[in-house]
């Protein structure tokens, strides 16, 4: 199970702690980075973990890559991301064009993207 603790540090600062670590959300992006920002890195991060999966089990070196996440907030309610472009520079690989679109498929099972694409039910409980 996964499970994180954001606490209130002050004004629209938290600090989020998980088993593997803290770090620091600031709404105003000041004193660290943003909620829709969290996200983003979540999702990119998922994909970098899913690409290296990918490239173990294939026995390739895929080093050097990038990400690069793109999304914006939607004017109308309910506000949220509509698009999330995501961009992965694998140019330093030298993959064939077989292997990037069996990776294409394999970083679909990054559970951040399954969750996304699900659509999953939120519960949240006032104490």
């Amino acid at each position: 199970m996964y499970k994180s603790t954001i606490k209130h540090t002050k004004d629209f600062v938290f600090t989020v702690s998980s088993e593997g670590g803290t770090f620091v959300i600031d709404a105003k992006g000041k004193e660290g980075i943003t909620p829709p920002d969290t996200l983003l890195a979540s999702l990119g991060s998922c994909i970098g973990v899913y690409i290296r999966k990918y490239a173990e089990g294939a026995k390739l070196t895929i080093e050097n890559f990038s990400l690069s996440l793109e999304a914006e907030l939607s004017k109308e309610a309910p506000v949220g991301f509509r698009l999330i472009r995501v961009s992965v520079d694998l140019s330093a690989s030298g993959l064939d064009e077989r292997r990037i679109k069996a990776l294409a498929e394999f970083i679909k099972n990054c559970p951040v993207h399954n969750t996304l694409h699900g659509n999953p039910q939120v519960e949240i409980e006032l104490l």
